[in-house]
């Protein structure tokens, strides 16, 4: 599950209005450095020491730099930051739609808050069935055309993409100019 900070402060729980029995952050606490985290109920967080019998440390925990790390980035993002975000992320997944619409390339371009997947195919994947009918050549394909042209996506046909705060204006017309020519590419073969 990769949500996190990426959607709000409170991750997608604040979101979707979840409140879990516990919850975890993965290196997104420590603005990308290795750490973790993780919280939950006060009847199930007693269970942990020095309260209860469950003792939990680990190799990075606490780590300072990391620590810092997270709380720059945490700075960074309040509501108008994550405004932004968005509007990048509603960016990127038009300028993709449109790409492949003028290769006559049939995708979807789903988004959730700041995340924008693209799947080869009629729908957006929901489970492993749907996922199975995905065209990961396709997707293989237009990475490795738009990684010719200096931009890099994830290389697996079912990660997303995660637009931030450096990807201002320009870089979203250079990712959206490598998108059209790359798509007219990939239809051309």
């Amino acid at each position: 599950m990769i949500t996190g900070f990426r959607v709000a402060r409170g991750g997608a729980q604040q979101l979707l209005g979840v409140t879990p029995d516990l919850t975890a952050f993965g290196k997104i606490i420590g603005g990308g450095l290795p750490v973790g985290a993780f919280g939950g109920r006060a009847d199930v967080m007693d269970n942990l020491a020095p309260l209860g019998p469950v003792y939990q440390a680990g190799t990075l925990s606490g780590n300072p730099l990391a620590t810092a790390a997270g709380l720059a980035a945490l700075s960074l993002l309040d509501d108008d930051a994550y405004a932004l975000i968005e509007s990048r992320a509603d960016c990127l997944a038009g300028s993709l739609a449109n790409a492949f619409a003028a290769a006559g390339i049939t995708v979807c371009v789903p988004r959730f808050a700041t995340l924008v997947g693209l799947f080869f195919g009629d729908v957006a994947p929901t489970d492993y069935i749907s996922a199975c009918t995905t065209d990961e050549a396709l997707y293989a394909s237009f990475f490795h055309e738009l990684l010719d042209r200096g931009v890099a996506i994830a290389p697996g046909a079912y990660e997303v993409m995660f637009p931030g705060l450096a990807h201002d204006d320009e870089v979203l017309t250079a990712i959206s100019d490598a998108a059209y020519a790359a798509a007219a590419a990939v239809a051309s073969r």
